[in-house]
């Protein structure tokens, strides 16, 4: 951030951190394995409350936020339906950054609802591998990651993983290595 500041003039830097003050971010959380809870009695997953407010907290995230949750699915649950309600969610809102939290298996097919809506605001979506309780999980560093690119990216829809960001529609989920790639 001095970086950039350093290169802009003072007219720049004046415009720069008024955007920052006006800047806000929409959380949608619709499941997926991210809100995953780890059952030890019969070694299942399934939903029960949500961990983003936890998550948000320990981001320590500074601007103000909003947290919407839709029912919590696995996305391999998900209908169209769904994709609408999450799609409706993201017009409604007032912030211009939104992250939705979703679930991995089907995030390129909610990616294409919201890219094909082409909504004037920056959409991020993200999730994890592994629940966000279980050791080792990806979920908290997705989100942050998410909730970061979310305020720079222009507008348009994006999928953000692992510290890549790809375009909603260049991308996809190589189940054999449990990553995304560009296609």
């Amino acid at each position: 951030m001095h970086f950039h500041l350093w290169l802009c003039s003072r007219y720049d830097e004046q415009s720069f951190f008024l955007h920052a003050i006006q800047m806000s971010l929409r959380v949608i959380a619709t499941g997926g394995t991210f809100d995953k809870h780890y059952d030890e009695l019969t070694g299942t997953l399934s939903f029960a409350h949500g961990h983003l407010p936890e998550i948000i907290r320990r981001a320590r995230i500074t601007i103000p936020l909003q947290l919407e949750q839709l029912p919590f699915l696995d996305s391999l649950d998900m209908n169209d339906a769904d994709r609408q309600r999450i799609c409706a969610s993201c017009l409604r809102a007032d912030e211009n950054s939104i992250v939705v939290i979703h679930g991995t298996d089907t995030m390129q097919k909610t990616a294409a609802v919201l890219g094909s809506a082409q909504l004037q605001k920056t959409i991020v979506l993200t999730g994890a591998m592994i629940p966000y309780e279980v050791q080792h999980s990806d979920a908290l560093f997705n989100f942050g990651f998410a909730c970061g690119i979310a305020q720079s990216l222009p507008h348009g829809v994006y999928i953000a993983m692992n510290a890549r960001i790809f375009s909603w529609d260049k991308v996809r989920k190589n189940r054999q290595a449990g990553v995304f790639e560009t296609v």
